[in-house]
């Protein structure tokens, strides 16, 4: 992803979210995973890796950000892929499998898969490949049709765009989110941020 080697950051990672700055980062579009109103004032972009523990811990923060911001339409989150195959070599068929289920199920039917992953996995690798079939059904995907999807691996470039998005944006590990202000100025967020920061970073936007 750049000259040093992708990474996970840490929770609670001392790399600050630097300050505004430019970052090129691609527009949301509908063809994005939007969870909360499309048209929220505050936007948090998240690149992530299932099987990171970091990842995993961000993605309960980002759900509590939600409970508080998303009912009064004040926060989106939309996840994009950035799977580290180094570290995680499960980590890109999970991300096609959320992409598969998505094309049979609908957006919404993303965000609980994707959230089921997240519960399962004790992340680096120990999800069984085998219990992503059994999710998907467990939420009423037919099985069949979403193993043939994951075989094709018809998903695989759209993962690939979103990782080679992150790269342009400035990713250089995982969890890597930009906060877009409603100003549409943009924070770069580095390392898995507990919920007290990411309100404080929030509030601050909202207040601009």
């Amino acid at each position: 992803m750049s000259s040093k080697a992708p990474k996970e950051f840490p929770n609670g990672s001392k790399e600050q979210a630097k300050g505004l700055e430019t970052i090129n980062v691609k527009s949301v579009t509908d063809s994005d995973h939007i969870r909360g109103n499309p048209n929220a004032p505050v936007v948090i972009i998240e690149f992530s890796d299932t099987e990171c523990p970091f990842c995993k811990q961000f993605h309960e923060s980002m759900q509590r950000v939600m409970s508080e911001y998303g009912a009064s339409g004040k926060v989106a989150w939309v996840y994009r892929h950035l799977p580290i195959d180094s570290l995680h070599k499960r980590a890109r068929k999970e991300a096609e499998a959320t992409e598969c289920v998505a094309e049979l199920g609908g957006k919404d039917m993303f965000w609980l898969y994707l959230d089921e992953i997240y519960k399962k996995t004790g992340s680096n690798d120990t999800l069984d490949p085998a219990e992503l079939p059994k999710i998907a059904v467990n939420l009423g995907i037919d099985e069949k049709k979403f193993n043939e999807c994951l075989v094709s691996g018809r998903h695989a470039t759209k993962v690939k765009d979103q990782e080679t998005d992150a790269q342009t944006a400035g990713a250089r590990g995982t969890p890597y989110s930009v906060l877009v202000a409603p100003s549409g100025e943009k924070v770069s967020i580095e390392g898995a941020y507990p919920f007290e920061v990411l309100k404080s970073m929030i509030d601050a936007a909202l207040a601009q």
